[in-house]
């Protein structure tokens, strides 16, 4: 998945240190960094390429001997280096990059969306020690992180595939929420299956994880058995298909990169919940 990337180590503990020439650096706008892509590599601009340029940094995480940087906007366009929309670079190389630009985008987010107090809407101060946002006020933030459920349902030999309304990625996926106030992560995926589908599910067991920077999310995955009726009761709001498929009618390969791909693959070569 997105996050094996060994034999690279990533070290998430937060430093107050300055970037080094050698350290690499990323730029956001919106939903697109700033980025040069060869074909499938990505390479992505250095603080000794920016260090006249930048006027604010912020530390975000180390992966072997680099340290990565948030930085303010800086035209290099010279470089050959544009803005790219980061959906479409989560297949690219080395794939220790991708995972840095999905976990920095993250944490992107989690500033732009904290810019100013909560508690009394004055700005908000980086702080020195930790990774958190202080106030004057005394309010202190910390990194957001949404958890998720995604399920692969099996009925017997087949498996629920669904089809999402009304989003970019046009290829079949697995049952998948958010979980909700008070409610076990089993909860949330009793709920999602039944409000999508109608489907009620039994023997709920734990497959893995995966953090999910695009979207903020830590993902969980779990398969479950049917439950009853197999017939389903399509949520149109959210999917525009769903169906049973068994692991001949399957035609998707695992891209090496989502939880969901990955599941999918895992019933295809055999396993079963």
């Amino acid at each position: 998945m997105l996050q094996d990337i060994s034999p690279a180590v990533y070290n998430n503990t937060y430093s107050s240190e300055k970037p080094r020439l050698q350290d690499i650096c990323f730029m956001f706008d919106r939903d697109t960094v700033l980025v040069k892509r060869a074909g499938n590599s990505l390479e992505f601009p250095t603080y000794g390429m920016l260090s006249s340029r930048v006027e604010r940094f912020s530390y975000l995480f180390r992966i072997n001997d680099i340290n990565y940087f948030l930085v303010n906007h800086s035209d290099i366009s010279r470089y050959g280096y544009k803005f790219i929309n980061i959906r479409e670079l989560r297949t690219c190389a080395p794939k220790e990059s991708v995972f840095a630009l999905m976990t920095a985008y993250h944490l992107h987010t989690w500033y732009s969306n904290n810019r100013f107090c909560g508690r009394c809407g004055k700005l908000m101060h980086h702080n020195e020690n930790m990774r958190a946002l202080d106030c004057e006020c005394g309010n202190q933030v910390f990194p957001q992180i949404a958890p998720a459920v995604i399920v692969a349902v099996l009925n017997d030999d087949k498996i629920l595939l669904t089809k999402y309304k009304g989003r970019a990625y046009k290829n079949y996926a697995l049952i998948a929420g958010f979980a909700e106030i008070g409610e076990t992560l089993e909860d949330t995926v009793a709920r999602e299956v039944m409000e999508e589908t109608g489907l009620r599910v039994k023997r709920i067991r734990y497959y893995a994880s995966q953090p999910w920077g695009v979207d903020s999310n830590l993902l969980m995955g779990f398969f479950a058995r049917l439950d009853g009726s197999p017939d389903i009761e399509l949520e149109e709001d959210e999917l525009s298909e769903a169906g049973w498929f068994r692991r001949g009618e399957i035609d998707m390969v695992s891209d090496g990169v989502s939880l969901t791909g990955e599941m999918i693959q895992a019933f295809k070569d055999g396993y079963n919940g």
